[in-house]
């Protein structure tokens, strides 16, 4: 497929990250595949994670299609570079034609990004995640890849206002080691199994993270931040959702 708006968008991305000076560290990159399809499932703590997912799959020299809400390619400025990027648009209230894109995306060759968890994690902790990532991969016969983002919620997050111009925030982007489900296996077993990689990783990039000070809000309670712990981020989830509802 013709790829004019995702070059232009990679190019702004860079300039952007010289521009602030962030401090980006990639591991794991030699586990996206150089060509064939595979499902990149990440956690998510920003607004701006798709870009460093992305980013850690450019070594590779791959362009990511990722599954996002209809409503961002709904928007007056953003849809036009969700389609010309050829993103997966996900609505809430017909799934299966997200999912069906998907696995044809993949099929064909394309890499497909998922955040599982659905929502931005307000405690910074890997929440229950959906299975559709599993189910994916299986169903394509292509590898499941865990990605870890960390930092990412220091420029925009849920809950606290945009910090777009922040200067020399350390961000890591941990890429795991491919699995291939098969499409016999059990997938609750292997989106459990997924979790616990998934939050084994963040773990370990929390603590390895170059600025950890006490009290900072962007760190999860367990380490020692004030981010609210995984039982109050429901609460505010489950109160979003029903403000949401009413109107």
């Amino acid at each position: 497929m013709a790829e004019m708006v995702y070059p232009l968008v990679i190019g702004a991305a860079r300039g952007m990250f010289r521009a602030l000076d962030l401090k980006i560290h990639v591991t794991g990159a030699e586990h996206v595949p150089s060509s064939g399809g595979a499902v990149l499932v990440s956690n998510h703590v920003s607004y701006l994670d798709f870009i460093f997912v992305g980013y850690g799959a450019l070594p590779a020299g791959r362009l990511v299609r990722f599954m996002a809400k209809k409503e961002v390619f709904d928007h007056r400025v953003s849809g036009p570079l969700m389609r010309g990027m050829h993103h997966i648009p996900v609505d809430r209230a017909a799934g299966a034609g997200a999912y069906d894109h998907a696995v044809a995306a993949l099929r064909g060759g394309e890499l497909v990004g998922v955040f599982a968890e659905a929502t931005i994690s307000r405690s910074f902790t890997v929440k229950d995640i959906k299975n559709g990532a599993v189910r994916m991969a299986a169903a394509a016969g292509v590898p499941l890849i865990p990605v870890t983002v960390w930092g990412t919620q220091r420029l925009w997050t849920k809950g606290r206002p945009k910090d777009l111009t922040r200067r020399h925030v350390p961000v890591t982007v941990e890429v795991g080691p491919p699995t291939r489900p098969g499409p016999q296996d059990d997938v609750a077993r292997l989106t459990a199994e997924l979790r616990e990689r998934m939050a084994a990783s963040l773990d370990r990039v929390q603590r390895a993270y170059p600025e950890n000070p006490p009290g900072a809000w962007w760190q999860p309670a367990h380490l020692g931040g004030t981010a609210p712990t995984p039982e109050e981020a429901a609460e505010l989830d489950a109160a979003e959702l029903e403000a949401r509802r009413r109107r």
